[in-house]
């Protein structure tokens, strides 16, 4: 899930896409002759490491012509297919072209694996929090003398099939002395499953704008571990006429991701952060020196925030919807007369406020069909009174999941001291061995923590330089969040040679991952030598 969340005191209302799928990301695997790395065929270059695997000894040779068979129950599988297109170019982007021969039996004689044949259980393509995303492929001997070997995948979705196909992509390595694209240690039998359902990473659009094509570009590379016809004036809190989304960009990152098995979230961050709201409704500021938190006394607030709510709810389908609550400071509530007055006639103090404003933004989204996100504040201040259904959000520490569980609640994982990215002397170690369960020892309510996610927040990012500091750091935490504890376990010795080896994929992907080892998320390599090792 990529979580965009704009704060809207920067000048835009607060979005948050949650990019779903993060399993994460593989690549064909070529290496320069001088590049001074030696791949080690026995040890498993897969990331994040799958949930069981078993491998031998031999190499395969893989057809540039490799084509799909589709086994399925109806439908056009429309996604998949695309998917695979896309991962077809992507494994054999080192090739230099397919044999000519006029005999094509011929051409799929001379390699070893020439199709690769998916079975898809459901062909509906209906993506929502906890799709099955499971799936068991094969790379074995083919039965009979027309088939050398059978690459299979079995999946009880298409998004569980877009996984497999990530991770058929990484067992792919170019040779360039042979100029083919191989499979190392064949066969294969490879059976995996994510550990948590909600796998994300919060992107910030509003500290700076994030064109459309660098959130299609994220998304691409997650997928390998503002916006309101109703009240346009939101729209004048943008930085400038250049820097806005309009419904019509939306609606083309929700199609793109679906195509990827990643969900969108929005998030409307109230009352706290939505200071840019009033340069087009002023009267949604309590007064201009007092411009957050949103008025609390005004119907027109509450119909506004309704309003975004029904217009953007055909374009978000997801179930999940954030709506903030964090960081609210309620001081200048008390200085501004007509609220002071409001407060004094129903009794209540700020904090009474703050928790009114709160649970009517939940009740409005509920009402919507949607399952209310906030941020773990809302918890902290007013636990008993938060409608049941609330998923809290963890940022400011440890403890507050096991908190949240405790009470029935349920909860993402962000601890800011490990999974903020823009803590960038965070290192790859402390992301990687953060645990989302750490506190909580009870098997039913480990349940209740839906999964985590990775907070790009945009102070020190912008179009130039955020792919470098979200990877390869994300990537620590996605295999923290798809694989099984007892696959961390055993690929322990095998951890930083594997993100090594991710961080150069990426790089050849075209995404601008930074060096593994530095401490210091975008520093410099630091001198000459092979990416494999910085």
């Amino acid at each position: 899930m990529l979580h965009l969340c704009e704060k809207p005191h920067f000048g835009c209302s607060c979005l948050m896409f949650l990019v779903w799928g993060f399993q994460l990301l593989g690549l064909n695997h070529g290496f320069g002759v001088n590049s001074g790395f030696h791949l080690n065929r026995s040890l498993t270059y897969i990331w994040p490491l799958p949930y069981e695997l078993t491998s031998g000894n031999e190499t395969l040779t893989v057809n540039p012509a490799l084509s799909l068979s589709i086994i399925g129950r109806g439908g056009n599988f429309k996604i998949l297919r695309e998917g695979f297109r896309r991962y077809k170019k992507i494994i054999f982007s080192f090739t230099y072209g397919v044999p000519v021969s006029k005999n094509s039996r011929r051409i799929r004689s001379i390699f070893d694996i020439s199709e690769l044949r998916i079975i898809v259980n459901s062909d509906s393509d209906e993506l929502k929090l906890g799709v099955d995303e499971s799936y068991t492929l094969f790379i074995q001997k083919g039965e009979g003398k027309s088939i050398a070997w059978e690459t299979t995948i079995e999946a009880s979705t298409i998004y569980g099939a877009l996984r497999a196909l990530e991770t058929f992509s990484q067992l792919c390595a170019f040779d360039y002395t042979s100029k083919s694209v191989q499979i190392f240690r064949a066969p294969w039998y490879i059976k995996d499953k994510p550990r948590f359902a909600y796998r994300g990473l919060l992107l910030d659009t509003s500290r700076h704008h994030f064109p459309v094509d660098v959130i299609k570009s994220i998304m691409e590379s997650m997928s390998y571990a503002k916006l309101v016809p109703s009240y346009p004036k939101l729209w004048n809190g943008a930085y400038s006429k250049w820097e806005r989304y309009t419904v019509e960009d939306v609606r083309q990152i929700v199609r793109f991701a679906k195509t990827r098995g990643i969900h969108v979230m929005a998030e409307v961050d109230v009352p706290g952060h939505a200071e840019s709201w009033g340069a087009g409704y002023p009267d949604l500021w309590p007064h201009t020196s007092c411009r957050e938190p949103l008025d609390v006394t005004k119907n027109f607030t509450f119909e506004l925030i309704s309003g975004i709510l029904s217009e953007i709810r055909n374009i978000f389908p997801f179930e999940l919807f954030h709506l903030g609550g964090d960081e609210v400071n309620t001081d200048c509530w008390n200085k501004t007369p007509h609220v002071k007055q409001w407060l004094d006639d129903k009794k209540m103090e700020p904090k009474d406020a703050y928790k009114y404003f709160v649970l009517k933004a939940q009740e409005i989204a509920i009402s919507k069909s949607w399952t209310p996100v906030n941020w773990e504040e809302t918890f902290n201040a007013f636990a008993k009174s938060l409608n049941p259904r609330t998923v809290v959000h963890n940022w400011l520490g440890p403890g507050v999941c096991p908190k949240a569980v405790a009470k029935g609640f349920k909860c993402i994982f962000s601890n800011q001291r490990v999974w903020y990215l823009d803590h960038l002397d965070v290192s790859w170690e402390e992301v990687y061995h953060a645990e989302p369960l750490e506190g909580i020892s009870n098997e039913s309510k480990k349940e209740l923590v839906i999964g985590g996610e990775v907070c790009m927040w945009g102070e020190t990012v912008d179009t130039s330089n955020v792919q470098q500091t979200i990877w390869p750091r994300a990537a620590a935490a996605a295999e923290r969040l798809w694989s099984t504890e007892k696959a961390l376990s055993a690929g322990n010795d095998t951890i930083l040679h594997r993100l090594h080896y991710f961080r150069c994929l990426l790089n050849r992907r075209g995404v601008q991952a930074s060096p593994v080892e530095n401490y210091y998320a975008r520093q410099d390599p630091g001198g000459p030598g092979s990416c494999y090792w910085q």
